[in-house]
């Protein structure tokens, strides 16, 4: 599965150009602290109803890569309307409608990769390590030649990413669909993804990701304000995510699929992820960020494993493409809408080191609540949705 794995490499790639340097460039035009994290929340705003929307037809249609393919298309149109916006407004119309086609496709990316690998003896994490890779080495590559060029070349490098990934994605075979697959209804949907346990893990997530969120919105920013240059910007994507190779393979050999076990590896990854924002707090010089951004390939790529697992567990075959549709809702949509409003005022208002402080004490927060998941778990077991049981009450 060659092409899948570079398809991974250059669409993490590319939407790492987007996020690491976006930021600098709205800077660079004139924009405020406030005004960036108004629109950088409008990506997590229409993620909320561009996630489930592409994973229900994902899951309808029964052919993610056509729908991959799709949102791909969209994003590398609209992506240029950003850039070559000629006025603030229409900045803000061109993101509306490239996050509509740009946010699910992680999510979707998620579970095409565990629709080849089902019933094979292939590992998830194997397959997404490529994605880190991609993430890592292209805003390492990058920073220099934006340095070099000026920020307006992010939207060329951008849209040579994403359409390497558009062409390599053309060679990925159609995934086989068995034969006695239930029929995707709305009904079902509803049923499948109200369930308290899902909803209690999506709620804590969202918590746990808002200080993340914020780190992703204003790193490069705080980085620039205490001195760095665009270089250290793209050391700092490089060093977030270089580790998460590793961490992956890591995963894959020593963490069982027992929900039990990943709750309690979320308890774990909400208190480093505290530990992580009170040394970002604490930071006094660009370095300190850069190797401080280590963290994150333990903190974030440890969630990301660990949250699309549970989703699996959580959701019936069917659904998955949708339930890992509101997970990343849930993780990169509102509370990115938090992190971008929230975090913008209070980085303007009292800046960096209050924002992470507040991170802190989100993060425990998420911890005390995955504390309490996981004992009711051990006491109480969790029973799945059963598509039979719901099957019959359609019929009813």
């Amino acid at each position: 599965m060659v092409s899948l794995k570079l398809y991974n490499f250059f669409i993490y790639g590319a939407i790492s150009i987007f996020a690491g340097f976006l930021q600098l460039y709205l800077q660079e035009i004139g924009m405020t602290k406030l005004e960036i994290g108004s629109l950088m929340a409008i990506g997590p705003f229409v993620s909320l109803f561009a996630n489930p929307f592409w994973g229900f037809w994902s899951d309808k249609s029964r052919n993610i890569r056509i729908i991959l393919m799709i949102m791909m298309g969209g994003t590398f149109v609209l992506a240029q309307g950003v850039f070559y916006a000629p006025t603030y407004t229409w900045i803000y119309v061109a993101m509306i409608f490239f996050y509509f086609f740009q946010s699910p496709l992680f999510a979707q990316t998620n579970s095409l990769i565990l629709g080849y690998i089902d019933g094979t003896t292939q590992k998830f994490g194997s397959f997404r390590l490529w994605g880190s890779l991609g993430w890592a080495l292209t805003a390492v590559a990058a920073g220099p030649l934006i340095d070099r060029f000026g920020i307006g070349s992010v939207s060329i490098i951008f849209a040579c990413m994403i359409a390497t990934a558009f062409v390599l994605s053309v060679f990925l075979p159609r995934q086989p669909i068995a034969s006695d697959t239930p029929v995707v209804t709305f009904r079902r949907f509803g049923k499948v993804m109200f369930n308290p346990y899902f909803m209690a893990f999506i709620g804590l997530g969202v918590l746990v990701s808002v200080p993340n969120a914020m780190n992703s919105t204003f790193m490069s920013l705080y980085i620039v304000e205490m001195g760095g240059d665009k270089q250290m910007v793209g050391w700092a994507i490089f060093t977030s995510s270089i580790l998460e190779v590793g961490v992956f393979l890591l995963l894959d050999r020593l963490l069982k699929r027992k929900m039990s076990m990943l709750l309690a590896s979320l308890i774990l990854i909400s208190v480093l992820f505290a530990l992580r924002w009170q040394l970002m707090a604490m930071a006094n010089n660009p370095l300190e960020i850069v190797f401080i951004q280590l963290m994150h390939s333990i903190t974030f790529g440890g969630y990301f494993y660990v949250g699309t697992q549970l989703t699996m567990l959580f959701i019936p075959r069917p659904y998955r493409s949708s339930g890992q549709a509101v997970y990343t809702m849930a993780w990169g949509g509102l509370s990115g809408v938090i992190a971008g409003l929230f975090g913008g005022w209070l980085f303007q208002s009292f800046g960096a080191e209050i924002m992470y402080s507040i991170g802190v004490f989100f993060s425990l927060i998420g911890a005390v609540g995955f504390s309490i998941m996981w004992l009711s778990n051990r006491r109480n077991g969790y029973q799945p949705v059963v598509l039979t049981e719901m099957g019959n009450m359609d019929e009813e």
